[in-house]
C-alpha cells in the first residue's frame, strides 16, 4: 500500500483532512543543546511541504519557543494550507505556577503566546499536552469550546492523558453540545506499544484519531543500534550523545536491542531501512492517522518519509508483531480467552 503525504485521512471524528506523516518540529532549533539551525530547520519544513505535506506538531515550550516562532516565519504565506497542532499544559515561565498544568488560566495565556509565537490567528488542533491530576475535567472541556468558539481554535484533542479520562470528557463534551475531542497523541512504537491496553482502544471506540510521537523509540529502531550498545556511555559524560541520552531514559536495553534486531532483519528483506520499517508499520497500525516523525537533516526526513513507499507482507508483519507483544494485562486477557468468550457467546461474533 504506496503512500503519498497528499494522500489526506480524516482525523479521527472530524473533516480535517491531514497528511499521513505528520513533521514534528522538536529539532527546530538548538535551544536544547542538538536539533536544527534555523536555515536547515526551513530545509526541512520546505521539503515536507513541497512534497504535499500539510500536517505540522509543534508545543510553545519546544526549544524554549523557537520551535513555534521558526514556524510561524516559515509559514508566512503558506498559513491557509497548513494544519497547524500546539499544545498547551507544561511550564512556561520559571517560578509561575500559574504558567504550567491544564487549568483555565494557563489554557488562554498559553494560547495567546502560540498565537504570538506562531504569527497567526487560528491554531487547528490544540492538544492538552500533559495530564496535571488536579484540574477538573469540565475547567478543561468548557475552556477549550471557548476558545473554539472564538474562532481561535478549530479543534482539540489529548496527549499524554489516561484513557479513562478522556473517555469521560468525551462523553460529557458530547451531552453538554462542547467542541468534541478529534485527536489522542501518544507514544506507540514497536518497543511501547502499552497505549494498546487501554488508549487507543478508547480512540478508536470514541472518534479520536491517534498521531502517535517517538514511532522510532528515540532512534532505537533506526537501525543505529546493537547489543554493543547495552553497555552504553554515561548521559552526564563531556561525549554525551542521543545514544547515551536514550541509554540515560533506559531505552537501551535488551528488549528494544530485541526487538530492533527482527525490525533490521525485515528492512534487509524488504529492501527498505529499518527506520522506514518501523514507520511504516505504525502507518497501518488500527486507529493511528499519522504518526509524528522528526529529523536533524534534510536527509533524515527524506528517508523518514521514504515509510509511505514501503509494503510489508503479512508474514513480515505478523513477525514485527511477535517480537514486539505485549501482556495486555487484566482484564483484556481474561476477555481474550477462549472459555469467557465461550461463556458469553463472544467466539460467534466477528471481532471489529
Amino acid at each position: 500500500m504506496s503512500l503519498t503525504l497528499d494522500t489526506y485521512r480524516l482525523l479521527g471524528r472530524s473533516g480535517l483532512r491531514v497528511s499521513p506523516l505528520a513533521l514534528g518540529t522538536a529539532t527546530f532549533g538548538t535551544d536544547w543543546g542538538w536539533g536544527a539551525e534555523r536555515d536547515d530547520a526551513r530545509t526541512l519544513f520546505d521539503t515536507y511541504v513541497e512534497r504535499g505535506g500539510n500536517f505540522i506538531d509543534t508545543a510553545p515550550t519546544y526549544t524554549d519557543g523557537t520551535a513555534e516562532r521558526m514556524l510561524g516565519e516559515f509559514a508566512r504565506g503558506r498559513r491557509d494550507g497548513l494544519v497547524l497542532a500546539t499544545k498547551y499544559s507544561t511550564l512556561r515561565r520559571a517560578g509561575d505556577p500559574n504558567s504550567s498544568g491544564a487549568h483555565r488560566k494557563n489554557l488562554f495565556g498559553s494560547v495567546e503566546s502560540s498565537l504570538r509565537q506562531l504569527n497567526t490567528d487560528y491554531i487547528d488542533l490544540l492538544f492538552l499536552h500533559v495530564w496535571d491530576f488536579t484540574t477538573p475535567v469540565e475547567e478543561i472541556l468548557r475552556g477549550l469550546d471557548d476558545l473554539v468558539r472564538q474562532g481561535k481554535v478549530l479543534y482539540v484533542g489529548m496527549s499524554n492523558v489516561p484513557a479513562w479520562e478522556i473517555s469521560r470528557m468525551q462523553a460529557i463534551a458530547d451531552l453538554r453540545g462542547w467542541s468534541p475531542l478529534v485527536a489522542l497523541q501518544i507514544e506507540h512504537s514497536l518497543i511501547n506499544r502499552g497505549g494498546e491496553r487501554d488508549l487507543i482502544p478508547m480512540a478508536r471506540a470514541m472518534g479520536l484519531g491517534v498521531t502517535p510521537f517517538s514511532a522510532l523509540g528515540g532512534g532505537v529502531l533506526s537501525g543505529k543500534y546493537t547489543r554493543a550498545d547495552l553497555a552504553a556511555a554515561n548521559p552526564d559524560s563531556a561525549d554525551s550523545n542521543r545514544k547515551s541520552f536514550n541509554a540515560g531514559l533506559g531505552m537501551v536495553t535488551e528488549r528494544p536491542i530485541a526487538v530492533a534486531d527482527v525490525v533490521r532483519e525485515v528492512a534487509a528483506e524488504a529492501g527498505h531501512a529499518p527506520a522506514q520499517v518501523a514507520l511504516a508499520w505504525s502507518l497501518r497500525f488500527p486507529g493511528v492517522i499519522a504518526p509524528v516523525v522528526g529529523a536533524r537533516t534534510a536527509e533524515q526526513l527524506i528517508g523518514n518519509l521514504g515509510a509511505l513507499k514501503v509494503d510489508l507482507t503479512a508474514d513480515q508483519l505478523a513477525r514485527l508483531d511477535e517480537a514486539s507483544a505485549i501482556d495486555l494485562g487484566y482484564p483484556h486477557d481474561l476477555l481474550a480467552g477462549e472459555h469467557i468468550r465461550n461463556v458469553t457467546g463472544g467466539s460467534t461474533i466477528e471481532s471489529r
